[in-house]
């Protein structure tokens, strides 16, 4: 019977670009960047790579529909590269493809690196289906803000919670994740905003205000991935590795019948059940050390903190006005800053998480360092428009 991959895969390297509007740089550079920074991490030769997997979601016009824009970026000359996508979990299906192969024996070292370039496609948010300023986009469902504020009004109504209430729980996530921003030399928003700026902030989609969205960035993140027997003869005594990464994909019942009603997501409740198996999870409120979740929007993050089980159902605007997970709260949440402060440039940011997990597991994370690190979870989520892909990623010490 299949027991998972818990402890069987090492993260040996990771890297990760300046996140911003990388005007000056393509994609290849950011590629660059973030590889480079990995593969000195590592420690390892480039000659020692048997297998890489390569996540990009919408940027046709910088990477194309293949892997051959990786492989010629990063000059993998003759070993097998895999593009892969699955909407806002693409970078963390490239972590999963490279950590397959590991756990699976196919190969010994594999790298997984995620890229894209949203400013290239002139439209403030996720692509349309109508032209942008240099490329075609695809979001097929409308306006992602208009979708997360339905998401917004259904918790609303189910729990009974009061505007005022909600509002000051949707802006405290924000202010937090400002907060911490502040201390992420590579995060594209690097400034704290004021409490009352983001109340008092222009009306997105009712009840969503501009702070409570995420910007547009640009992007990249790569992670290195071997077995944990070599690479502590790399020289990684007790190395980061990969307790459980699971994914959940919507068959379409949400849409297609009346058995949701719309206040929670049930791909991200069922890839944590199975993460939290996979990994030896009994209580995620008290055996989780980080969270770093899809905060696209500021709902989004309240509801997930109940889909992950680290507040109960319909408690998570107590918990979050508490402090519950802020920087010096029970269980942080976006230490980094999040989406908020990075953006969201797809390919990126499930890798882009785990970089601080493993950062954060290494006490390397400089003025963001947790005291008393144990375990990290990287959610996303993504599709139709929050309700298609969820995926976790929890990661952890070899000897936690």
């Amino acid at each position: 019977m299949a027991k998972g991959i818990r402890d069987k895969v090492a993260i040996v390297g990771m890297g990760c670009s300046q996140f911003g509007e990388r005007w000056d740089s393509g994609a290849e550079h950011l590629m660059v960047e973030a590889y480079n920074e990995a593969m000195a991490d590592a420690g390892i030769e480039h000659s020692q790579l048997e297998a890489a997997w390569f996540g990009s979601a919408m940027d046709n016009v910088n990477v194309g529909n293949s892997a051959i824009p990786a492989a010629m970026a990063l000059r993998l000359e003759g070993i097998p590269v895999s593009r892969v996508e699955n909407m806002c979990a693409t970078g963390t299906e490239a972590l999963r493809g490279a950590a397959y192969a590991v756990a699976s024996g196919a190969v010994d070292i594999a790298l997984a690196i995620g890229v894209e370039k949203l400013k290239d496609t002139g439209y403030g948010g996720l692509p349309v289906p109508f032209k942008g300023t240099l490329n075609g986009g695809w979001m097929p469902l409308g306006s992602a803000p208009a979708g997360f504020a339905q998401l917004a009004s259904a918790y609303k109504a189910r729990y009974g919670v009061s505007d005022e209430d909600l509002k000051k729980a949707l802006a405290h996530v924000s202010w937090k994740s400002h907060q911490n921003g502040v201390k992420s030399p590579k995060a594209h928003l690097k400034k704290a905003v004021p409490m009352e700026t983001i109340i008092n902030a222009p009306m997105i989609a009712e009840p969503l205000g501009l702070f409570d969205c995420c910007g547009v960035s640009d992007g990249a993140a790569c992670a290195i991935v071997t077995t944990p027997e070599i690479a502590r003869a790399l020289g990684k005594a007790n190395p980061v590795t990969i307790k459980s990464i699971q994914l959940s994909v919507s068959a379409g019942r949400e849409s297609g019948t009346d058995q949701w009603d719309g206040s929670y997501v049930q791909n991200t409740r069922n890839a944590a059940r199975r993460a939290y198996e996979e990994a030896g999870v009994t209580d995620p409120r008290a055996d989780l050390s980080l969270l770093e979740v899809h905060d696209c929007f500021s709902i989004t993050e309240l509801v997930t903190m109940e889909d992950l089980g680290v507040a109960r159902d319909g408690e998570a605007v107590k918990d979050i006005l508490d402090g519950r997970f802020d920087a010096d709260g029970d269980v942080p949440c976006q230490i980094d800053g999040g989406l908020k402060c990075f953006g969201h440039p797809i390919g990126a940011s499930g890798l882009r998480m785990a970089y601080e997990n493993y950062l954060q597991l290494q006490g390397r994370a400089g003025e963001r360092q947790l005291d008393n690190m144990n375990l990290g979870l990287c959610h996303n989520l993504g599709g139709v428009p929050f309700n298609g892909v969820a995926a976790i990623t929890i990661l952890g010490r070899e000897k936690n």
